[in-house]
């Protein structure tokens, strides 16, 4: 793999955690929330859609232009494409990738009730 190639890899992993665990720590974050609810819908797009992953792209054409084909370089970007390539049928991977960001926006959809609610009750009647 060629240097960029691993650095696509890598963030592809980080944009992959960011999207399954970025609810976690977006809370009270508004910048981070709009992001990461952008992300998600992203996520849903292109698992849903015919549309590959840019970043999928751009390793494959950096793993071409290298000339790599099957397994090569270390041990662990062996395990970490593995991680971000799971050997599974692509439907599976796409149910698991859209029924994350799916349960990622329901949290979204809970924070919002909970903000409206509070608000509401702080507001006095008439």
């Amino acid at each position: 793999m060629t240097t960029a190639a691993v650095l696509i890899l890598f963030a592809h992993l980080t944009w992959i955690l960011l999207v399954i665990f970025g609810a976690l720590w977006t809370r009270g974050r508004r910048v981070w929330t709009t992001l990461h609810i952008l992300a998600l819908l992203w996520g849903i797009i292109v698992e849903l859609g015919p549309w590959p992953c840019p970043l999928t792209l751009a390793e494959t054409y950096f793993e071409l232009r290298a000339g790599a084909a099957a397994y090569q370089g270390s041990f662990l970007l062996h395990y970490l494409d593995a991680i971000v390539y799971p050997n599974l049928p692509g439907w599976a991977v796409s149910l698991a990738g859209t029924a994350v960001c799916v349960f990622n926006l329901a949290i979204y959809g809970r924070r919002l009730r909970k903000h409206l609610l509070r608000r509401r009750a702080s507001v006095p009647g008439p």
